[in-house]
């Protein structure tokens, strides 16, 4: 496949007070491709807890395709093409939530703990079209 129909992947974990930053920015990157810039920004929660935000954004096809690959080997495809038109929404948006631990195990699996949003390509912008596009990459 020459191209990918996404214009692009976010990923994003939240790193809380008792998890190591390190662990938990190994479990976002078993996602990227190695040479991914990840972007550390650091908050206070409510109580005054430090939380660390990991996040970084892929565009380009091959970068894209890595992601792709990573969910594909491991994550419950099936499911999420059964429940695409849940995750994807009017403005083309793909959505998916993965497992933060297994992804520090090295393994990719739906879960809590590591955010996946991607723009689907779509021409016109439609959901109908978004929703065959992504299921196709899938």
């Amino acid at each position: 496949m020459s191209s990918v129909p996404f214009h692009y992947l976010d990923l994003r974990a939240f790193c809380y007070e008792t998890e190591a930053d390190e662990r938990v920015e190994s479990a976002l990157r078993y996602f990227l491709p190695e040479d991914a810039d990840v972007q550390r920004a650091e908050s206070r929660g409510h109580n005054g807890d430090r939380i660390v935000v990991f996040s970084a954004r892929v565009e380009l096809a091959d970068d894209v395709r890595y992601v792709l690959e990573r969910l594909r080997d491991g994550a419950d495809i099936e499911r999420l093409r059964d429940e695409l038109d849940d995750r994807v929404t009017e403005n083309c948006e793909f959505f998916a939530h993965l497992d933060k631990q297994a992804a520090f195990e090295g393994e990719a699996e739906l879960g809590d703990g590591i955010s996946l949003r991607g723009k689907v390509e779509a021409y016109p912008a439609k959901r109908e079209a978004a929703l065959e596009n992504a299921r196709e990459a899938l």
